[in-house]
């Protein structure tokens, strides 16, 4: 109801499972899909993975709890552009699928910081040594600046922030993250934060 009352979306299907998804997707196109992680026959994972494996497919909003961060970091892997907790609002849910819609990451930087570190353990388990980004082949092709860019981004800053603590202009920055992305190869802000925390540009494991 909510959606359908909004001028510029319209829902075009709904299914029970991830397996009804892909089957209805073969059919029926959508330039969004909001996804739960668990649910019969597939979950929302292997949905998530085969959908981004599709030509032109649509973008998932993978929908969570803190409870389900392993689900979470493992649909973000699978090609999701964020995830939403349940308990959101109409208003929130509207504005994260058309940020969607426009390319964008549903999860704003600080929240992705602090959803990070609830999943940290799951991309550097505490017993393995940190890893070293020199050399990385997924670096390899940023200039300094960008990864100085790369990193305040995986920390929680803002473009704002991001800008005043590297002296450059916002418009700069969004220059820089544009770059990150192609050479990089990634779909938005949610895989820079991970690239980032999986290279060891910034580790968030609690010291000891």
């Amino acid at each position: 109801m909510v959606l359908d009352a909004q001028s510029d979306m319209a829902v075009v299907g709904e299914a029970g499972d991830g397996r009804e998804a892909l089957d209805l997707l073969a059919t029926t196109p959508a330039d969004v899909v909001l996804m739960d992680v668990r649910m019969p026959r597939m979950d929302g994972v292997a949905a998530s993975e085969a959908i981004g494996r599709m030509a032109e497919g649509p973008r998932v909003i993978v929908l969570t709890t803190f409870d389900l961060d392993e689900y979470a970091h493992a649909a973000l892997r699978a090609g999701a552009s964020g995830f939403l907790l349940k308990d959101a609002g109409p208003d929130e849910l509207l504005a994260a699928i058309r940020a969607v819609h426009r390319g964008d990451s549903v999860i704003a930087p600080r929240t992705t910081r602090r959803l990070i570190e609830r999943f940290s353990p799951h991309l550097h388990p505490t017993d393995a040594p940190t890893p070293d980004p020199t050399g990385d082949p997924r670096l390899a092709e940023l200039t300094p600046r960008e990864v100085e860019v790369l990193t305040a981004v995986a920390r929680g800053l803002t473009n704002a922030e991001i800008s005043a603590s590297l002296h450059l202009a916002e418009g700069t920055v969004k220059t820089h993250i544009g770059r990150i992305l192609a050479k990089a190869q990634l779909r938005d802000r949610v895989h820079m934060v991970l690239l980032a925390h999986e290279t060891g540009l910034v580790d968030v494991r609690p010291r000891s």
